[in-house]
């Protein structure tokens, strides 16, 4: 039995959680993109990032941030943004703002799926079958409404501050792609100082309790 707390079982948890993460992820891009297609811009479908294949979508610094993250109890990372070019879309205002919400929609969906599958596997399973299976569509629970609530903050280069850049009426659509180093370093600092858990605390684990209550 690996004991509570140790280096092994975090690195157990980690490995476990990773197959959710990646799905995670995975299907916020292709969303962004496939949206962005919808609307006129098929930069995303010529780059090749239309696809479930992860290793177009693999972004180091996300994968090393998850981990972190994980180690901390929770597990929040990204993919490489995938491309959008905002002059292609039929109505860039209107169709930026659709393509950037495409992404924590589709992790709204996802935690929407993985709280059925939990529900499923308690109510129909049993012994170590049910308690294996609901912790790790619980973990899908957990990282998507992660996902889903942190991509909506307005700190570059989340999708948040791609909202929050319309609604104050920025014209340059690619000013927080240039902010994103700004955004990496805040994130870092988030998780470090506790204001990471404090968000969790007030916002994630309500969004959890309100699938799975």
């Amino acid at each position: 039995m690996i004991p509570d707390n140790s280096v092994a079982r975090i690195i157990v948890e980690i490995i476990v959680a990773l197959p959710a993460f990646l799905l995670a992820i995975i299907l916020h891009e292709v969303a962004h993109g496939y949206v962005a297609y919808l609307c006129g811009d098929d930069t995303a479908k010529r780059a090749g990032r239309l696809t479930l294949s992860p290793l177009p979508h693999i972004d180091p610094m996300g994968a090393i941030f998850f981990v972190v993250s994980r180690i901390a109890g929770m597990g929040f990372g990204w993919a490489k943004p995938v491309p959008v070019a905002v002059q292609f879309l039929r109505n860039p205002r209107r169709d930026e703002v659709l393509v950037t919400l495409a992404g924590p929609a589709a992790n709204f969906l996802q935690l929407a799926a993985w709280a059925v599958l939990t529900r499923l596997s308690l109510q129909f399973l049993s012994g170590d079958l049910r308690a294996t299976l609901a912790q790790f569509c619980f973990i899908g629970v957990q990282i998507n409404a992660l996902l889903m609530v942190f991509n909506l903050l307005p700190i570059p280069p989340l999708d948040g501050s791609h909202v929050a850049a319309r609604v104050l009426g920025v014209e340059d659509p690619y000013l927080i792609d240039r902010l994103a180093p700004v955004g990496f370093v805040l994130l870092f600092l988030l998780i470090s100082t506790g204001v990471f858990d404090v968000i969790y605390q007030v916002a994630v684990i309500p969004l959890i309790h309100l699938f799975l209550s």
